[in-house]
């Protein structure tokens, strides 16, 4: 049977990769839905290719243009469209969107009881109480595409959960691997920009220079599996083939390994529990590689990784503002206006002055967000 799709972020990294594996298998799925921000040149692309029933824009005027060329897609915009979008018939919501824009339209699919392929990691660093709670009590499965959350479930699948004692996250080390806290003083957006094993959106690309994703990822995992953070630990592998690994009581790891293509863990949360070849992409052939090589976590190098498992530790409202902070100086240093070292200066300052909320709701969480974003930009005057 064909599984309907409704993408969220169809325009970004992700998106654009889950559109490939759709195309792939137009017989397995079929999208019926999308959502692109802005990008309105590849909205009428996909409009063409796929001829989805429904698709969110950012803006009305935009999405007023589209419905007078497109008279049989339905056409939404903004924050409601998106749920619009988000909770439209179909099988499978895959959230690609960046940033915590992708919180509510998650939480209104999960009361529809659908299956969640989620690669925004922020919307469960945000409010990851509140996603998982909410998917047991509708029923909703929430299936990781963030490779290193992709190999943690495959590891464990099954595995006795209660028997897995330690989860070990790889981490590439992004841009500025090889340089001294000293050399990033007066390092470059361009330069940040350069990942050296993965290709990514701006924002994402920054935070893997920061080592932020590697700690949104962190959360991520406790939220996701339900590990203590004392038992999750970050481990430098430059070549990004082991993409993580679960170690259990009895000292067995299982590893999951693949060349670095989002692609495989996008196409697995779309076939889960089967899956589906993939004739054309590239086998690993680790003869080929040669080496592989890893190296101890320096989280005095990497400090916003240890601002990350601060946050984590602490909970409640934290890892909000750990993400929220992160999210506006990242925008900040991409438009120029602050340096790179600057992003995790303003993720501190904004943590050191924050109250932290345990067990927040939804309207407290999403108060904090809106706050710590006004706090970061303040700190410019």
């Amino acid at each position: 049977m064909t599984k309907k799709i409704i993408l969220l972020g169809a325009t970004g990294s992700i998106g654009v990769q889950t559109a490939d594996i759709i195309r792939e298998h137009h017989t397995e799925f079929q999208l019926v839905g999308f959502s692109a921000g802005k990008n309105i040149r590849l909205t009428k692309e996909m409009v063409q290719e796929f001829h989805p029933e429904i698709v969110c824009v950012q803006n009305e005027e935009d999405a007023a243009a589209l419905r007078a060329e497109f008279p049989a897609v339905s056409f939404v915009s903004g924050s409601k469209g998106l749920i619009e979008a988000a909770t439209y018939d179909a099988d499978i919501l895959v959230n690609a969107v960046i940033g915590s824009v992708g919180l509510e339209p998650t939480l209104e699919a999960i009361k529809l009881g659908r299956t969640i392929a989620i690669a925004n990691k922020e919307t469960l660093v945000t409010a990851g109480h509140l996603v998982m709670e909410s998917a047991k009590r509708y029923g909703a499965m929430i299936l990781p595409v963030d490779s290193e959350h992709s190999a943690l479930f495959q590891a464990l699948n099954g595995e006795k959960l209660e028997q897995a004692s330690r989860l070990i996250l790889t981490a590439s080390g992004g841009s500025f691997r090889d340089l001294a806290r000293s050399e990033l003083e007066n390092v470059t957006v361009k330069e940040a920009l350069d990942h050296p094993n993965w290709s990514m959106g701006a924002k994402i690309t920054i935070d893997s220079a920061t080592m932020v994703n590697k700690g949104l990822e962190v959360i991520e995992a406790h939220v996701l599996f339900g590990f203590g953070y004392d038992d999750i630990d970050v481990l430098l592998h430059r070549e990004s083939i082991i993409h993580s690994m679960v170690e259990f009581q009895d000292t067995s790891v299982m590893a999951q390994l693949g060349t670095p293509d989002m692609r495989v863990p996008i196409q697995y949360a779309l076939t889960y529990p089967d899956r589906l070849p993939r004739p054309n992409a590239k086998r690993l052939n680790l003869a080929e590689i040669g080496k592989l090589h890893f190296q101890d976590m320096d989280y005095e190098r990497f400090h916003a990784l240890k601002l990350a498992f601060d946050a984590g530790r602490t909970g409640g409202t934290m890892t909000t503002i750990f993400n929220a902070a992160n999210e506006q100086a990242v925008a900040m240093f991409l438009a120029g206006e602050i340096k790179f070292l600057h992003i995790e200066e303003m993720i501190e300052r904004a943590m050191q002055s924050h109250d932290t909320v345990q067990s927040p709701d939804l309207e407290t969480i999403l108060h904090a967000d809106a706050q710590t974003r006004k706090s970061v930009k303040n700190m410019l005057k």
